[in-house]
C-alpha cells in the first residue's frame, strides 16, 4: 500500500493576522512517520514537563485567567504531566511495548481479528480528541502474537499527536513487521472533536479508514473480516 502525501489549498486569505495557509481547516497527511525534530529527545521527560509547564502557565495567563485560584494553580504542572506521560507518552520510543512471539503450534491457519479495541488520540491539526475503536487482523505465518500486545501496539501509536489516516498505517505497518507477514489488516472507526466541538460542529458523523495487505487484499477475505467485526 502506497502512502500519499497531501498539499495543502490556500486562497490567501488573513483572519485576525494568521494566512488560511498558517491555520487552514485542510485535512493534511504528511507521510507514514510522525514528524518528529532531530533532536526531540535533547530533553528529559522531567525537563520537559518543566518546560511545558511554565509555557502553559503562560498561555492561561494571557487568556485571562487567575493563577492563583486554588482550581487553577496546579493545572500546568497537571497538564505538563498529562502531555509527557499520559496522552503523548506514544512519541518515546521507550514506550513501545515489548513484544513476545509464541510459535503458531495449534497450526490456526485462519486469520485472528480482534476487534474494538477503544482507544483516545488527539488530532495534530488543533491537539483536540480522537476517540474510537480499531480492528485488527492477522493470519500467521508461523508465529502469533499476545493478544494484548495488539491492544498495546494500537494504543502506543494513538497516544501522539495523529491524523487517522497515519495512524491506520503505522499500526499495519508494525504488525507486518512483527509477525514477518504482509497478511494485515486494520480498521479504524473514530470520533474527531476537532469536527464535532468546533468547525462546522457535526456531532453525528465519524470517520473510517482501513489498511488490507497480502490475502486480505481479495474480496473474499475482506468480506470475511468484515462479517467478524460486524456481528
Amino acid at each position: 500500500m502506497s502512502t500519499k502525501t497531501l498539499t495543502p489549498k490556500t486562497n490567501g486569505h488573513t483572519l485576525n493576522g494568521f494566512s488560511n495557509t498558517e491555520i487552514g481547516d485542510d485535512h493534511l497527511y504528511t507521510g507514514l512517520e510522525t514528524p518528529m525534530k532531530k533532536d526531540a529527545f535533547k530533553l528529559s521527560d522531567d525537563d520537559k514537563k518543566e518546560r511545558i509547564a511554565i509555557l502553559f502557565e503562560e498561555i492561561m495567563d494571557v487568556m485571562g485567567l487567575d493563577l492563583t485560584d486554588d482550581s487553577l494553580k496546579g493545572t500546568p504542572k497537571r497538564v505538563a504531566k498529562m502531555y509527557i506521560d499520559e496522552i503523548f507518552s506514544g512519541l518515546n520510543p521507550e514506550n513501545k511495548p515489548k513484544v513476545a512471539l509464541f510459535d503458531n503450534k495449534y497450526q490456526y491457519n485462519q486469520m485472528l481479528v480482534e476487534k474494538n479495541i477503544t482507544f483516545y488520540s488527539n488530532c495534530e491539526h488543533h491537539f483536540v480528541p480522537i476517540i474510537g475503536k480499531a480492528h485488527v487482523a492477522y493470519i500467521s505465518s508461523g508465529k502469533v502474537i499476545g493478544l494484548s500486545k495488539l491492544n498495546r501496539i494500537v494504543q502506543y501509536y494513538a497516544k501522539r499527536p495523529q491524523v487517522q489516516e497515519r495512524l491506520t498505517n503505522q499500526i499495519a505497518e508494525e504488525l507486518k513487521t512483527i509477525l514477518n507477514t504482509e497478511d494485515v489488516a486494520v480498521i479504524i472507526d473514530a470520533k474527531h472533536l476537532c469536527v464535532s466541538s468546533r468547525g462546522i460542529k457535526d456531532d453525528t458523523s465519524s470517520t473510517v479508514t482501513s489498511y488490507y495487505g497480502g490475502a486480505f487484499q481479495t474480496t473474499q477475505k475482506v468480506t470475511e473480516l468484515q462479517n467478524y467485526i460486524n456481528n
